[in-house]
């Protein structure tokens, strides 16, 4: 890491990483977003496989799942109690059992825009600890605020469709990363298929009609 990176990061403790991206939104729909659901932010991200997501309290949450990042063969399984809370520059997750002590989306206004930051802070903890739960530090930062971009320029452009809205909420949301790429295929062959079938018919009554 350079020392201009060391300058302009969007935290000062030591034991935390981070990555930050430019996002459609003004600061008020960012804000709106983000406070609308919580857990769409987690599950947006593809090295993230939920089993359990359950409100248990006031802006707590009961969850149980993996962390592919590391590969599906080196993945580690989660169970953790995750409290939410606004924070002066965005909303703060903090976990009662990981090695993760918290995860900070931050925002930022920006000219017409505004900007994230997803930082993620760890316990501080001794160096033979570390090395021995090495596969818990989460390396799915820069995939998932890629992913968070793509989804929300998708909803800034689709959003005000109530079906849309609604399947992406009940229906996409709930996946696992890997039923939504089967799904997207899927509907894609579907359009491929209906598309030819639309080319037949319009061929046949050109040719017979």
């Amino acid at each position: 890491m350079s020392e201009q990176d060391v300058v302009a990061a969007p935290t000062s403790a030591s034991n935390s990483a981070w990555a930050e991206f430019r996002t459609p939104f003004t600061m008020q729909e960012l804000k709106r977003f983000c406070d609308e659901d919580v857990e769409r932010l987690f599950r947006i991200n593809p090295y993230l496989e939920f089993k359990k997501w359950e409100k248990t309290g006031e802006n707590q949450y009961h969850v149980i799942g993996k962390n592919i990042s590391h590969g599906t063969d080196n993945h580690f399984e989660f169970e953790d109690v995750l409290t939410v809370k606004e924070v002066d520059d965005g909303v703060l997750v903090s976990y009662q059992d990981s090695l993760k002590k918290s995860t900070l989306f931050k925002l930022e206004p920006l000219e017409n825009v505004s900007k994230m930051s997803i930082i993620d802070e760890y316990v501080d903890v001794g160096e033979e600890e570390i090395k021995a739960r090495e596969n818990e530090v989460d390396r799915s930062l820069t995939i998932w605020g890629e992913y968070l971009l793509r989804y929300m320029m998708t909803w800034k452009k689709w959003s005000w469709i109530s079906p849309w809205r609604w399947y992406m909420r009940r229906v996409w949301q709930p996946m696992k990363p890997m039923s939504r790429r089967i799904s997207y295929m899927l509907i894609w062959i579907t359009i491929f298929e209906i598309a030819l079938i639309a080319l037949g018919v319009a061929i046949y009554f050109a040719e017979y009609a």
